[in-house]
């Protein structure tokens, strides 16, 4: 079936969170005269991620959105790396560091090729004001935002899949869902989507979930150039 749209997981298939992250976090150490292992903040902040949209998906928890957990996950770390004279201000506008990621450097120019012939949209569970951040920060250019918060569940629950073919308006088998985890595009497939994954080092260098594909997806590319290549932009 003919491709009309693309989703696009975000944080790690086109953004690179971590290390945004930890050069904020560095910045801060200079500037607070605190030395920390930045490195290790960032990736246990980044932790609570999961387990918290997991509790959600379960009904464990009442709906929040993920500025809420990473929140509370700060102030749980802040006295163990010693920031607690951060002021309420400071602690908000570093809440917020996840909308301010790099892009990965073959993103933006590849979104352009690929929005020229499809319909290129965030299929994420990031909250929609951090994604519509995210976007104006890295400059890419969507041609709508769909998030978790829409469906109030969290991928891989299947709502949030069919949620976004609902609103696309368009045959399961004509939307690609594009994303660097494997379980992201298990659940996409499930729902009749097209699948597309791309490998990136999105916990560091040390990573090694992830870094292949562990299904038969309809594509296989090495970034967001070689799928625009593939698919003909």
């Amino acid at each position: 079936m003919d491709i009309k749209a693309l989703t696009f997981d975000v944080f790690g298939t086109l953004v690179d969170w971590r290390t945004a992250a930890i050069r904020e976090l560095e910045q801060i150490g200079q500037e607070k005269q605190i030395h920390e292992d930045w490195s290790t903040f960032v990736d246990e902040w980044k932790s609570t991620y999961r387990k918290d949209m997991d509790a959600v998906n379960a009904k464990k928890r009442p709906w929040a959105n993920i500025d809420i957990f990473f929140r509370d996950r700060l102030e749980e770390l802040i006295p163990l790396y010693r920031l607690d004279c951060l002021t309420e201000t400071e602690r908000k506008y570093l809440n917020l560091v996840w909308t301010r990621p790099d892009a990965w450097p073959d993103v933006s120019d590849s979104l352009m090729r690929l929005k020229s012939r499809f319909i290129v949209s965030t299929l994420s569970n990031g909250n929609f004001s951090w994604l519509v951040s995210i976007a104006r920060h890295c400059k890419l250019n969507f041609d709508c935002v769909l998030t978790a918060e829409n469906a109030r569940a969290y991928k891989p629950d299947g709502k949030v899949y069919q949620m976004a073919i609902e609103l696309l308006a368009l045959d399961p088998g004509s939307i690609l869902m594009v994303a660097c985890h494997n379980y992201d595009l298990i659940e996409a497939k499930k729902h009749g989507m097209q699948t597309a994954f791309i490998p990136r080092l999105e916990h560091g260098p040390g990573q090694i979930k992830d870094q292949q594909a562990e299904k038969d997806w309809d594509f296989i590319a090495s970034d967001l150039a070689d799928l625009a290549t593939q698919l003909g932009c």
